[in-house]
């Protein structure tokens, strides 16, 4: 929301590939070749809820990976390029056909490979299906070799508008500058967000210009929204992960935006001025080319604004005393009004965003005393606000009863609440063809390895719960959907997931439509504590509960006792989950731990 909190004027979103791209996997509007859907994940809804607020926000759209019949079977998106380029054009039409949003900027693949050809081929794409308005980012990953491509293929260099760089530690290459294209640093931050990733983001939001005339920051990620335990915990603008409690924190960096976004808008200019500070820190000067002018000012120190990546030379920031001096149509402005941050790492009462007295302005010159880890904005606009928000309630750990029998008839999601999928996509389903005890249930639809952006695990797997739970009962109904290899299971302690799934431990209970169940230490299946015969078969339902107290577990089948005194060493706890031996169809229903 425009003069709100951080007035965010970018919102880039995933593509879903229906693959692991961090900290979950996100459904694809095509899971198969004959299959779109424009209802699927959170993103539309998002977006939706952005523009709801801001009707101007920009919009991008970005592929981690890629469902897998894109490839024919290969791990590689370009084999079949105008295959590629009609499944992205695709997902841009659904959303403008069904949600009225228009895409903005398009890029090509996160942080992998990119091909000139699809390229090319995806703007001519583009442009044959009306929408020649929406703008090609590349190639969101190093400034090399794009820039370089760029420079000797015109062809190429007349599609890309943007050239996108991820954590660039504010520098650029002669190349990128050479191609006159706009520079982006278009995946950035990544970092914890405590007062030392406020003054991250407080100094590369100035000095991504400053050093590297990147003219956009974008980062990662908007809103910290999934278990702190995955990957990247709270690597977010603000923090926002206990949806069963309603508990949220705006945190530092919220405010740190607030200081450019407010008082900035996407179609403003910088002000081509040396930023560097004499003691230290940097400023960028930006207009509206209307007689607006907005100063932003950071003396973030060294070790109070490091950010995850990359390493940060050494530098040192001091106590300085700042002369400006307004030349041209800026000669006139005789006050601007002040907005300040300051972080304080000593005890720990940070002032953000506060409105100081405006500044006079004598002659087109005016001078600040300017202390270490300051923020300060100096602008002729008098829209900035800082408006509290009622309290959120309380934090409170996940439920430690929770149950959902998926019995809901037009859910507002494609996917169950608190179920994080981290191999594999877990949807709603309705049974047409069931008598009624198992109408609605949870399925796992990815059926085919995607065109991975990390090493997804070989089975499908979605956690939910407390990382801390220790003593864990853990009961669902299951139904193999593949006869002769297909299995499911349940399990307790997972330890893992994100980027890390392929290594998750925990205990996990299988059972296989060959009549066979296991139990193990992995997921992978590899460290085998138990086997023997259940009788499950195929497209039958059945009832698997899973208990594991201190170090033993034991395991019923329909309610009787199918294995006990299985010790468990570690690890220590973890999350409840569910899923398949492999990218198999199977449902689960009357879900229930405690």
């Amino acid at each position: 929301q425009p003069n709100f909190g951080a007035s965010l004027h970018i919102l880039k979103v995933e593509i879903g590939g229906d693959a692991q791209s961090t900290d979950g996997t996100e459904p694809s509007h095509m899971h198969y070749e004959n299959d779109e859907n424009y209802f699927r994940g959170y993103e539309w809804w998002l977006m939706k809820e952005a523009k709801k607020r801001n009707p101007k926000i920009k919009l991008i759209g970005l592929p981690w990976a890629f469902p897998g019949w894109i490839g024919k079977g290969e791990n590689w998106p370009y084999d079949y390029p105008d295959i590629t380029a009609y499944y992205i054009v695709s997902w841009i039409l659904g959303a403008k056909q069904y949600h009225d949003l228009d895409i903005d900027y398009v890029g090509i693949w996160n942080e992998r490979a990119f091909s000139s050809k699809y390229i090319k081929l995806l703007r001519y794409t583009l442009d044959k299906h009306g929408l020649e308005q929406v703008r090609i980012i590349a190639s969101d990953r190093l400034w090399e070799p794009i820039s370089f491509v760029m420079m000797i293929d015109s062809e190429l260099h007349g599609v890309v508008d943007v050239i996108g760089a991820h954590y660039p530690g504010t520098k650029t290459v002669q190349n990128a500058i050479l191609t006159g294209k706009k520079l982006w640093s278009s995946e950035d931050y990544s970092t914890f967000n405590n007062d030392v990733g406020a003054g991250c983001w407080a100094r590369i939001l100035n000095q991504n210009y400053v050093n590297g005339n990147m003219t956009s920051t974008i980062a990662w990620n908007l809103v910290a929204s999934y278990y702190e335990e995955l990957p990247f915990g709270r690597c977010g603008l603000m923090t926002a992960q206990e949806p069963w409690s309603g508990h949220y924190k705006v945190e530092s960096p919220i405010w740190i935006t607030a200081h450019t976004t407010q008082f900035t808008q996407p179609g403003w200019s910088y002000l081509q001025v040396d930023g560097h500070l004499e003691g230290g820190g940097s400023f960028v000067a930006l207009t509206d080319g209307l007689g607006n002018l907005t100063i932003i000012i950071e003396t973030m120190s060294h070790n109070h604004s490091k950010c995850i990546r990359p390493p940060l030379p050494n530098f040192n920031v001091i106590p300085q005393r700042a002369t400006f001096y307004l030349r041209g149509s800026f000669y006139m402005v005789e006050t601007l009004q002040v907005w300040h941050s300051r972080l304080d790492f000593e005890s720990g009462n940070s002032s953000l965003f506060q409105q100081l007295d405006p500044l006079q302005v004598w002659m087109g010159r005016f001078t600040l005393d300017l202390n270490v880890d300051e923020v300060y904005t100096l602008t002729t606009l008098k829209t900035g606000r800082k408006r509290g928000c009622p309290e959120p309630p309380p934090p409170q750990p996940f439920p430690s009863i929770y149950s959902d029998d998926f019995n809901i008839r037009n859910p507002p999601f494609s996917e169950a609440p608190n179920f994080a999928d981290q191999t594999g996509v877990f949807e709603y389903f309705v049974n047409a063809s069931d008598p009624g005890d198992h109408v609605f249930t949870l399925r796992q639809v990815v059926v085919q390895r995607p065109i991975t952006w990390v090493s997804d695990a070989d089975q499908t797997i979605s956690v939910i719960g407390n990382f801390k739970w220790v003593n864990i009962t853990v009961t669902c109904d299951i139904y193999i959907e593949k006869p002769r290899d297909g299995g499911v299971f349940i399990a307790g302690r997972v330890d893992n997931g994100g980027i890390y799934v392929r290594d998750s431990k925990g205990v996990f209970f299988w059972v296989f439509a060959d009549g066979t169940y296991r139990v193990t230490g992995d997921l992978a299946g590899k460290e085998i504590l138990m086997k023997g015969l259940a009788g499950v078969r195929d497209n039958a339902w059945h009832t698997l509960t899973l208990n594991i107290q201190g170090n033993s577990a034991s395991g019923l089948l329909n309610g009787y006792l199918l294995w006990e005194n299985v010790t468990v060493s570690k690890p220590a706890n973890g999350w409840a989950a569910l899923g398949t031996r492999s990218f198999e169809f199977a449902q689960f229903d009357n879900f229930h731990v405690e």
